[in-house]
């Protein structure tokens, strides 16, 4: 029977159909585009200064919870406070990891390079997730065991190399899987950092620490100095015991599409040469010379042995032939170049701005078919999707440790080469004991002092003792990774 809607009696339908929205269950409207509060990840930042990428990152990932916010200089961290204000405040990691307890699921790590490790071993031991900023670890061996603690806590890890999710990284890869380029047997990479100073001596004399600033954290596991704004805020990178260098910085961006594409894994050798540099800090440039062996085939690609050599604090490689005259190389601030058998490819960072040459050889050149996982969100947001998925069903994000982990290692142990070029040879590595396998007991290495104090201008140290410190420091009494 056909039955008139009157005008009220739609009205009351459609109250009546509102009314029984508002039991939906949560999961069905997030589904619709809305997270409801329940759905949200309940996120720690450490931290979290105006200048650096903790910041950056946890904007990035603002649309979840941010509980907690701990840096060692809270006017520093001001700003990031301010836009957070109910997040709870902790100058001590350890502290907020205890109070807060279960109510944190995921940490964003973004401290100087040396307490990454200490913060995030001791994340994963509470059960956090954690994103750690590049570089992963301030040496080698903290490097090994954040990937041997990802694993054994099977918490969702992932490393702020943030251009590693851009499609670019994918479809540079796939081009070279193709073969279009044919076997590349060497790599030029580049960056023009540091933009900070480098190549210092120790300031001669401290300074009074700012009241809001807790140096003795800030310090965490590395000897004991006295304060000075030489260090911090922001200028600790140039520094060994803080810091990376230019290398550490950005090495984990620019070669992070090197790896991914030749699967190039720990290098066999080592060599480097620098301008001046101390006891104390990086030098100003440096290149290095990383040798890897052959890998097995991709398909039908062969992977013979490849040399990668890295550039930075201005120094470039050599104009690729096919260039044209006048345009930049790579993104002008950072770039790659692989040479292949059949042609080159040149990107800038993250495969950016990618092209082939010579050009004409490769105008009408078909995109390869799609092989590997795009991300459709960015990089922080990946990695707070995966920490939301059950283990069983979990999707790693792209740059996990298992990925990230390696690559680091990698990465920091160009210092090696850099800071042994006393020796005057290649380095050979032995990757299973991280290690120099060159270096006899007694051989000694001649450092210029970074003491301004000393009339010492020269120190000299044991080669193999000094490569064993560079690969695996000596932690600050009352400071351990407790393994």
């Amino acid at each position: 029977m056909n039955q008139k809607i009157t005008r009220r009696r739609f009205l009351g339908v459609s109250a009546t159909a509102a009314g029984l929205l508002t039991i939906v269950p949560s999961h069905a409207i997030s589904g619709l585009g809305y997270v409801a509060p329940s759905d949200k990840l309940n996120i720690a930042g450490i931290g979290v200064g105006k200048g650096g990428k903790g910041r950056v990152n946890l904007n990035n990932m603002k649309s979840e919870n941010i509980v907690a916010l701990c840096d060692v200089d809270w006017d520093y961290a001001q700003s990031t406070f301010e836009t957070y204000p109910n997040a709870k405040r902790f100058v001590d990691y350890r502290k907020m990891l205890d109070e807060m307890g279960k109510s944190i699921d995921a940490v964003v790590i973004a401290t100087p390079d040396h307490t990454h490790t200490v913060c995030a071993m001791a994340s994963m031991q509470s059960g956090k997730h954690v994103y750690v900023q590049k570089p992963l670890t301030h040496s080698v061996y903290e490097s090994r065991v954040l990937l041997e603690a990802s694993r054994r806590y099977g918490v969702v890890t992932q490393m702020g190399n943030e251009g590693h999710s851009n499609v670019e990284v994918a479809e540079v890869c796939e081009l070279i899987w193709s073969g279009a380029i044919g076997e590349v047997t060497k790599v030029d990479a580049w960056t023009n950092r540091p933009i900070w100073p480098q190549g210092l001596m120790r300031p001669a004399q401290g300074q009074w620490v700012p009241e809001t600033l807790d140096w003795d954290l800030f310090i965490g596991p590395a000897a004991m100095r006295p304060y000075n704004r030489a260090y911090h805020p922001w200028d600790w990178r140039g520094w060994w015991d803080f810091g990376t260098g230019a290398l550490g910085d950005m090495a984990c961006h620019v070669l992070d599409v090197v790896n991914a594409a030749l699967k190039i894994g720990a290098p066999v050798s080592l060599e480097a040469s620098s301008t001046a540099f101390n006891t104390d800090s990086a030098p100003m440039a440096s290149t290095i010379k990383y040798e890897f062996a052959a890998r097995p085939k991709l398909g039908k690609l062969n992977m013979p042995a490849v040399t990668v050599q890295w550039y930075d604090g201005g120094l470039l490689p050599n104009r690729p032939e096919g260039l044209p005259e006048g345009e930049e190389m790579g993104t002008g601030r950072n770039g790659v170049i692989f040479h292949g058998s059949k042609g080159t490819l040149i990107c800038g960072n993250y495969g950016e701005k990618y092209k082939l040459l010579p050009s004409s050889k490769f105008a009408s050149l078909q995109k390869p078919p799609a092989t590997l996982r795009r991300v459709e969100t960015t990089h922080e947001m990946d990695f707070v999707r995966a920490c939301k998925e059950s283990k069983e069903n979990r999707v790693l994000p792209l740059s996990n440790f298992e990925y990230a982990a390696p690559l680091n290692e990698m990465v920091v142990m160009g210092n090696l080469a850099v800071r042994l070029k006393s020796l005057n040879r290649e380095l050979l590595w032995d990757d299973a004991n991280m290690r120099i396998s060159n270096i006899s007991d007694t051989e000694e290495i001649t450092v210029p002092n970074g003491d301004s104090t000393s009339d010492q201008r020269q120190v000299k140290l044991n080669a193999k003792q000094a490569a064993a410190e560079y690969v695996k420091n000596t932690y600050r009494a009352g400071w351990s990774l407790g393994v």
